[in-house]
């Protein structure tokens, strides 16, 4: 009934089970993903020219999406930078007043006590900026020039600190690493369920922190040509899990297996388990929600190839009940066994039957 996936290096070959009927299909290699099963998106923009200025008009943003080391790369450049610019300037201000001259000189009073040379300059900037506390190196009364870049040098400060600081701070509380922790199966299944044949795959969450708001939506991703001629490379069409009735809407507190039901208005109404082997499509699933302990949103993504849909397969249960609790056993949640299903298309299936009931008719 249904076909079962080996994998051999980068080839997938098909090898029916059932004795019944018998398809075959050629070997098939593993094909560019628009969504890795990961969540990454597989999209790289190219060709840009001017618009790059675009990420500069809104930098906060753009130090947020870099890569950690290039953040930490940044992030001591600036401060180093800063820190090395302002020390010159009290030092050019010392130089220029002549206090490097009588730095031992207790009768003479200096813009800043105690700075003599560009290390001590240094020091004194740091321990401005990081108000350690001065005690040995203070600013005089009897330097006005010292007073404005004190100033300059406290509201440069604050922003550096606000700017860098808080885009340190959103990118580890970014909800990515969240994402980590919210399972899908490795493989969906076409199945028979109330009666009627549906696309089904199993969603979980690991963490015992709840999903709030938990939504989920499918994208069919897949090549197709107009009426007018027109060829769309990557077509997106939307797939049913529930919009109607509120299925889309997830309580995870455990594992949920999420379906779609195959009828006239769903894009596998011609589906059957012969055309499946020779089609091309990928199913993209989005899973959102707020992670209950920060209130951020997050997004967990993967997708399915032709390849990852097994005809006539149903997830084993994972549920279990224990004393005083219900336990889930994660070993089994990618796991799949055979059940009887019919291997034409709903269609097919759909046509046989009004012409059974126009056979039926005609008789009587």
């Amino acid at each position: 009934m249904a076909a079962l996936r080996r994998k051999f290096g980068e080839d997938y070959q098909v090898v029916n089970t059932n004795r019944a009927t018998t398809f075959s299909a050629p070997v098939k290699k593993k094909r560019q993903r628009f969504v890795e099963k990961n969540g990454r998106c597989n999209v790289q923009h190219g060709n840009l020219g001017g618009e790059t200025s675009r990420y500069l008009s809104d930098l906060f943003t753009t130090l947020v999406d870099l890569k950690w080391r290039w953040n930490l790369l940044i992030f001591i450049l600036t401060y180093t930078i800063a820190w090395l610019v302002m020390a010159s300037m009290w030092w050019i201000i010392a130089y220029i007043r002549g206090d490097l001259n009588h730095g031992h000189d207790a009768s003479y009073t200096p813009c800043v006590a105690n700075v003599y040379n560009f290390p001590s300059a240094f020091l004194f900037f740091i321990e401005t900026e990081a108000t350690i506390g001065y005690g040995y190196r203070y600013i005089t009364e009897k330097c006005p020039e010292g007073i404005i870049l004190f100033l300059f040098q406290s509201l440069l400060g604050s922003i550096v600190d606000a700017f860098l600081i808080g885009c340190m701070f959103i990118k580890m509380s970014q909800p990515k690493k969240r994402a980590e922790t919210l399972m899908f199966s490795q493989d969906a299944v076409i199945s028979q369920r109330d009666g009627k044949l549906c696309l089904m795959f199993r969603v979980g969450n690991l963490r015992n922190s709840h999903m709030v708001s938990a939504q989920i939506r499918c994208k069919l991703i897949k090549s197709r040509q107009t009426p007018e001629g027109e060829f769309l490379p990557l077509d997106q069409c939307e797939l049913d899990v529930g919009f109607g009735t509120g299925a889309d809407q997830l309580f995870l507190v455990s594992p949920l297996t999420i379906c779609h039901e195959i009828n006239p208005k769903s894009p596998f109404f011609d589906l059957s388990q012969r055309s499946l082997m020779n089609e091309q499509f990928e199913i993209v699933v989005i899973l959102e929600g707020i992670v209950e302990t920060t209130g951020m949103t997050c997004q967990a993504r993967t997708s399915y190839t032709e390849d990852e849909v097994l005809w006539g397969h149903r997830f084993l249960p994972v549920m279990s009940l224990e004393e005083g609790f219900f336990r889930v056993d994660y070993s089994q949640f990618h796991s799949t066994f055979e059940v009887p299903t019919p291997p034409y298309s709903v269609k097919e299936h759909e046509e046989k039957n009004s012409l059974l009931s126009h056979t039926n008719t005609y008789c009587f």
